[in-house]
């Protein structure tokens, strides 16, 4: 009875000298230094942070790719299409219907940008805002991009494309001017946008003369959601609207590199993406996109 006791005892004392031991490592590790220029997933806002600035969106936001917990967006919704809408979406191949192999998407296979409005809504992670007296930036830690939206009074261009002499040519990012509607709510109005890319991950199509709104509205200091809807007669019979996006305050304003490598993307198709999909052909069927 007693070597059982004795047994007993060491294996308890065991386990708590592992317990300790591995407690000890743990809390080696949380204290030992950082470095200051590493964004740390673990550094997030807790609750609210109570009341929000009034006309104030600037500061680093996490989005729902980043683990911030932000609530994610709900799927694409079908869309109101057009005829011409209808032939050019039946073109496009998303990922996620025809695999790696049968894509046919710009990004997934040359990294090639997403182009607005698609990029406020893919591979959201860490955003950061920044305000000057007539511009505000929206500065996306995916692609490492930056958008320019102007707050000085100008309207938006109505010559984007075409071949005059005084037109303007579309740019991914398309051409973008800000308002405040309200203390808490910031409105962006773009149009002009590179219509060879896609509005949307699953391949909704859009036209140079298409007009996006955003509203970012700042509800508590840290919360921050996107309403974005598209209108674009050419492509879809009604407004379009694509969702709610959410953002969380990160506290030290820290974010870190993430990009789409075109030499790793290239690699990948050629030695797992292509031999892996069912019509490796279909990449380079419908081109890479129109140009309504």
């Amino acid at each position: 009875m007693r070597n059982r006791c004795t047994g007993a005892i060491a294996g308890v004392v065991g386990v708590m000298f592992l317990s300790a031991l591995a407690a000890a490592q743990n809390n080696a590790q949380n204290n030992a230094p950082r470095s200051p220029w590493r964004y740390y997933p673990a550094d997030r806002a807790t609750g609210d942070g109570g009341p929000a600035p009034k006309r104030d969106l600037s500061g680093t936001w996490a989005g729902p790719s980043s683990g911030s917990g932000a609530p994610r967006q709900k799927g694409e919704v079908p869309a109101p299409l057009t005829p011409l809408g209808k032939q050019l979406y039946e073109r496009n191949k998303p990922i996620g219907k025809f695999s790696p192999g049968g894509t046919n998407d710009p990004h997934t296979r040359y990294c090639d940008p997403f182009g607005f409005p698609q990029n406020m809504t893919q591979e959201i992670r860490g955003m950061t805002l920044a305000t000057t007296p007539n511009r505000t930036f929206i500065l996306l830690q995916y692609m490492d991009l930056w958008r320019e939206v102007w707050t000085d009074g100008r309207t938006l261009p109505t010559n984007v494309g075409g071949r005059g002499k005084d037109t303007l040519d579309p740019k991914y990012n398309g051409y973008s001017i800000g308002r405040w509607e309200d203390d808490y709510t910031f409105v962006v109005d773009t149009t002009g946008l590179a219509p060879e890319t896609w509005a949307t991950k699953g391949g909704y199509p859009h036209s140079v003369d298409a007009h996006v709104v955003e509203r970012f509205h700042r509800s508590t200091k840290n919360d921050l959601s996107l309403s974005i809807t598209m209108t674009d007669p050419k492509i879809y019979t009604a407004p379009f609207s694509m969702g709610e996006v959410y953002f969380r305050w990160v506290p030290n304003q820290q974010i870190d590199d993430f990009t789409c490598i075109p030499s790793e993307v290239q690699r990948y198709l050629k030695e797992l993406g292509d031999p892996a999909g069912s019509d490796p052909d279909a990449a380079t069927q419908g081109g890479r996109g129109g140009r309504p």
